[in-house]
């Protein structure tokens, strides 16, 4: 789940949860997805594992992100301070029960799962020599538990949980050293895992660099006063499609059978009215993140690229071994986030104003318009564009969740919102021909917000007894809508 998403969404609450489908959403027969489709849940390291220095594991960056709240924004530190609440370094305790939590998802009929590797427990400080074993064999049991239940492993190389002292000692991405990093940590796990992993992305939502809030989670960027952001941002970006394509090359010659892709958050846009300056306006909203797609997928700076240099008023030349680099190392596929879309206008001259109010969706509790069209609309565009197979790694509902006087939550918010998503992800597949790999609903377990380090704000198919505070007994209990996703996937997406 990316930063971002959630720290806009804390400007304006309180939306509507009336997720009632509609004809034209839900009429028709659901002709379900082809054989092989992957059905599953995604999560990340950083949000489930907890025990933060178990077994050699060092520091990262969600490691010193302390809770904050609706509208409280998370405070950033450079180290662990006595006495302040880090969520992230308990999570929900998926270090010591991954074995149950992959139980309940094999009860749910899972063919894949997406999930990370903590970098900073193969390396602890990222600049290290040699892996820590301790956590290598860590993520073999996870794979073995995982296998053992039928279970394909998805994983993300980087999701927001890089080693901390890569931020502290070597300014992290825009410092070219870290490739070097990353790649070696890249091989070490492709070789440890050749045979247990077939799945993996680089970057988690690695066009949230671009971000104008805070790149930290994505990047580990923390700018300076006399620092130029955008500049910053274009090498910092640079390096990591350096990186990217260094442990593409590098992965396929370790096994040919990988299938390495990037990872994206989209952001369906559209033009607010018919005014040919809004139609433009759209397109210069998704610039950024189509500046990402285009160099990892087409392996060079494209004119789109270019255009987007300028905007940021950034002067950057790549050279020729670099170019031969990104030429060599282009993804497999595409991975994507949805959740919801926005609306782009002119109206403030030259100014870019995007908004979430969209006076045809209904919104959830954090505000978010809920827009199952607009997943039909990313796929369609993304393989319009590329004619690379898709890969939908999460979509979800965050929602307050009021367990009942027998600790049960009946979710149907959730199961509405997730049945239209996928409707129209079956209508982009059957009707307009979209190659698309597979899904997975984001946060199937609860687990810590990234943007807000809250449990309050829950996506799971299961429920787990923790709070904000930290306090609860961890267990485990099942939502409403775990038997419906199980129908969905038995089904292969025809019963929704």
């Amino acid at each position: 789940m990316n930063a971002s998403i959630e720290a806009d969404a804390a400007i304006e609450a309180g939306g509507s949860r009336r997720l009632v489908a509609t004809d034209s959403e839900c009429s028709a027969v659901a002709k379900g997805m082809p054989e092989g489709f992957l059905w599953g849940g995604a999560v990340a390291a950083n949000q489930v594992e907890g025990a933060y220095l178990e077994d050699g594991k060092g520091l990262s960056i969600a490691d010193v992100q302390t809770a904050g709240a609706h509208g409280v924004p998370r405070e950033i530190h450079d180290h662990v301070h006595e006495g302040v609440y880090y969520p992230n370094q308990e999570g929900i305790d998926g270090y010591h029960r991954y074995k149950e939590d992959v139980a309940l998802f094999a009860e749910m009929g899972f063919t894949c799962l997406r999930t990370s590797i903590s970098w900073a427990r193969i390396f602890p400080n990222g600049d290290d020599a040699e892996p820590n074993e301790a956590g290598l064999a860590f993520y073999d049991a996870v794979f073995d538990e995982m296998r053992a239940h039928g279970i394909e492993p998805v994983i993300t190389l980087s999701h927001y949980e890089m080693p901390l002292r890569l931020v502290t000692e070597y300014g992290s991405w825009r410092n070219p050293r870290l490739i070097d990093f990353f790649v070696r940590f890249c091989e070490t796990v492709f070789r440890r895992y050749r045979d247990k992993v077939r799945y993996w992305m680089t970057f988690n939502e690695v066009n949230e660099t671009m971000n104008k809030l805070t790149p930290f989670n994505q990047a580990g960027l923390i700018f300076s006063e006399d620092e130029n952001a955008n500049e910053v941002k274009v090498l910092a970006s640079h390096n990591m499609f350096l990186a990217s394509a260094r442990a593409v090359a590098l992965g396929h010659q370790i096994n040919p059978d990988f299938k390495i892709g990037c990872m994206v958050q989209y952001p369906t846009t559209y033009a607010k009215t018919c005014r040919p300056e809004d139609v433009i306006a759209r397109r210069l909203n998704m610039m950024p993140n189509y500046y990402y797609t285009d160099v990892m997928v087409r392996g060079r700076y494209t004119n789109l690229c270019r255009a987007q240099l300028r905007r940021l008023g950034v002067e950057f030349e790549v050279s020729e071994e670099d170019a031969a680099t990104l030429a060599a190392g282009t993804v497999d596929y595409i991975a994507f986030s949805y959740y919801f879309s926005s609306v782009a206008s002119s109206e403030n001259g030259d100014d870019l104003l995007v908004e979430r109010k969209n006076p045809y969706l209904d919104r959830t509790d954090w505000g978010w318009p809920i827009d199952a069209v607009g997943l039909r609309v990313a796929l369609n565009e993304l393989y319009d564009r590329y004619q690379v197979p898709l890969f939908v790694v999460e979509n979800g509902l965050g929602a307050v969740d009021e367990p009942d006087e027998r600790g049960y939550v009946e979710d149907d918010y959730r199961i509405d919102f997730l049945r239209r998503h996928i409707v129209q992800m079956e209508r982009a597949v059957n009707d307009d021909f979209v190659e698309l790999i597979g899904y997975t609903s984001w946060g199937p377990i609860d687990l810590i917000s990234v943007g807000t380090g809250e449990m309050k704000k829950r996506y799971g198919f299961i429920y787990v007894d923790r709070d904000d505070r930290g306090r609860g007994t961890l267990a485990r209990s099942k939502k409403k809508s775990f038997d419906w996703y199980r129908q969905v996937i038995a089904s292969n997406g025809r019963v929704l």
